[in-house]
């Protein structure tokens, strides 16, 4: 099945040379997504093609006016669609929803600009996503971290192994990765890693995973159902951090 994404902004450019390069573009060569980008003006109130007003109530900056998207959602929208609005106020994205977001057939997005959007375009869209809490100048940056992140999940886009054990694939930072040389400035890849003990590769990996994630991301460890044999490796890096406050 092929994607379909559509991307509503007022700065096309912005977004169709990311897409045009690299993976994503390779992707799309393949048949796997079809990627359109829409210059928001083309729906624009009058001669001007005006897409924006100031606020009611007063107040800095412009607002998207509602007219323009909704009139390019009745020309884009289908019955399958998912509309997402690209907003500071939204959801944060995370892997899960780039997971949920992969399985469906039609995804539009909608980048504001200026000062934020109408609030009844909110009842336009079916998702409202940021991308951290702090604010951008508008919504293309973040529109493609959301594609990006969805459509290497797709069959086929990139190596199905590539992403079984990276970041948040099973709730835990990716471990570390060497490759050659293996003596670089004075530190050398962990002899276990080229020790050809398949088994011992894998708990390592386990436990340096388990590792970062405890000292980077602990709330992951809260949020997820841990294994005994992670429960092990978890009691004894928690004791190795006490050990090592005590030696402080």
């Amino acid at each position: 099945m092929t994607v379909e994404i559509d991307l509503l902004t007022l700065f096309p450019a912005m977004l169709e040379g990311p897409l045009s390069d690299s993976i994503p573009a390779r992707i799309q060569d393949e048949g796997l997504a079809t990627i359109r980008v829409h210059d928001l003006r083309r729906w624009g109130l009058g001669r001007h093609r005006s897409v924006d007003d100031y606020p009611y109530g007063g107040g800095a900056g412009m607002v998207l006016r509602p007219e323009p998207v909704a009139a390019a959602l009745v020309e884009l929208r289908q019955p399958d669609s998912t509309v997402i609005l690209m907003d500071a106020a939204g959801e944060v994205f995370r892997q899960e929803r780039a997971e949920q977001l992969d399985g469906r057939s039609h995804l539009v997005f909608i980048c504001p600009r200026y000062e934020g959007v109408d609030e009844r375009i909110r009842g336009m869209a079916d998702v409202e996503l940021s991308i951290g809490d702090y604010v951008l100048t508008g919504g293309e940056l973040p529109a493609l971290v959301v594609v990006d992140a969805v459509i290497r999940l797709l069959p086929g886009a990139i190596e199905a192994a590539s992403t079984e054990e990276e970041s948040f694939a099973n709730g835990l930072l990716e471990y570390p990765q060497y490759t050659r040389p293996p003596t670089f400035e004075g530190q050398d890849v962990p002899p276990i890693l080229v020790s050809g003990d398949h088994g011992a590769v894998r708990r390592w990996r386990l436990q340096e995973s388990l590792r970062r994630t405890l000292e980077r991301r602990p709330d992951l460890l809260a949020e997820r159902a841990v294994s005994a044999e992670e429960r092990r490796i978890l009691g004894d890096l928690e004791a190795d951090q006490q050990d090592g406050g005590r030696d402080h």
